[in-house]
């Protein structure tokens, strides 16, 4: 009798996870979230430069710091993945801009809070049998503010940083209704590990919507992205 119910257990935990992955994976999101760029800077002159991979394809960042306080970075993400075996396909492009405050607890700790502006473009065709074709075909503005604490050191650099995004987004065609500004919240922990000016860095969050206007576009839930970190004029205290 025991073992009877543990396979219908594991039976229902295998169709719960199946109708999971088919969700998941039955729309051509309209929003990717891209990386957070979260650089920790620590005094005036370091600059900072990260390429990555992962949910959001690729992603290229860059922080200096134009003052001991104020830091300003550029963002971008792209992607464009196809299906050899049938016609989906996904393409993204996004840029933005921000400045920002950082200040040091102590030694090591910091405490950065960012805001900036950022455009992009998001193509794409989904063909399923169960919920049948999608298509996106879409531009979309988006303002974030950002804050951020952690810690910067000669091998590690950890942070939090809670993103909040605003997007507005504007469709192509009549397969989607163009909605108004939508707020999620991005909360990431970010890791980079190596030594002084090349670290491995790694990044795991997700994107969901804050509040209780109604969402009309597709959005990946998930952020997940590894690559490398460059920094170039972080001073050391040994």
């Amino acid at each position: 009798m025991k073992k009877e119910n543990l396979l219908k257990q594991i039976s229902k935990n295998a169709m719960y996870i199946l109708g999971l992955a088919i969700v998941l994976t039955s729309c051509s999101p309209e929003y990717i979230p891209n990386m957070v760029n979260s650089p920790m800077l620590s005094n005036q002159g370091e600059f900072q430069a990260t390429i990555a991979t992962g949910t959001s394809n690729f992603d290229a960042q860059t922080a200096l710091a134009i003052t001991d306080n104020i830091g300003i970075m550029v963002n971008g993400s792209y992607g464009n993945e196809t299906n050899d075996s049938t016609d989906d396909f996904h393409r993204h492009s996004f840029i933005e801009a921000g400045i920002g405050y950082y200040e040091k607890i102590g030694d090591k700790g910091r405490y950065e809070i960012y805001g900036g502006y950022g455009i992009g473009k998001a193509e794409g065709f989904f063909e399923n049998a169960l919920f049948g074709s999608e298509i996106t075909n879409a531009n979309y503005n988006r303002f974030f503010i950002q804050p951020g604490i952690g810690i910067s050191t000669g091998i590690f650099d950890g942070s939090f940083s809670p993103r909040f995004v605003l997007i507005q987004m504007n469709p192509q065609g009549s397969d989607f209704r163009s909605g108004n500004y939508n707020v999620f919240l991005e909360p990431v922990f970010t890791s980079k590990v190596g030594f002084k000016y090349v670290k491995f860095v790694a990044q795991f969050g997700f994107s969901v919507p804050f509040g209780e206007d109604q969402v009309n576009f597709n959005y990946q839930s998930f952020i997940m992205n590894i690559g490398l970190n460059f920094n170039i004029g972080r001073k050391y205290d040994f």
